[in-house]
């Protein structure tokens, strides 16, 4: 394994997204499959590397000297959305043909919100993954806010 297969940047920093799964082989499958990432670590944390970021998973647990007061668990369903992962992609409707063959359920197909054309997916312990191709944006037009009559 190659230092640049892992987030552990000779200078500066890198930014990886930790989620906590039910089983790291489910969703180690499904981010590798999905986003066409590399498994760089198969196992507790697995960790799979998407585009120049990474996705490490683990079944999480109590405390810890370094989060004390913290335990981790995957979300339950009902429970409120607080996060989700951004995926920018430069073709959405190909991405989104291809994730659909491999199985992703889409909450609806891709939806032009004018600035960007955008939609919902949800990975197997049901995290929320956001897949946006900007577009209007690129010339300055953005998404009227809620409650906007113009």
């Amino acid at each position: 394994m190659d230092r640049e297969d892992l987030p552990a940047p000779e200078q500066g920093l890198t930014l990886a997204h930790y989620i906590t799964v039910r089983d790291v082989e489910r969703s180690r499958e499904f981010y590798a499959d999905i986003f066409g990432g590399e498994v760089v670590l198969p196992g507790n944390p697995g960790m799979v590397k998407v585009a120049n970021s990474w996705i490490i998973m683990n079944p999480g647990g109590g405390p810890t000297p370094d989060k004390p007061d913290l335990s981790l668990r995957a979300p339950e369903e009902g429970d409120p959305i607080t996060s989700f992962l951004n995926v920018r992609v430069a073709d959405i409707a190909a991405f989104y043909e291809a994730a659909t063959a491999k199985g992703a359920e889409f909450l609806t197909e891709p939806l032009d919100r004018k600035a960007e054309i955008r939609c919902y997916l949800r990975d197997p312990d049901g995290y929320l993954i956001e897949i946006g191709q900007a577009t209007g944006m690129l010339e300055g037009t953005f998404a009227d806010r809620p409650g906007d009559d113009s």
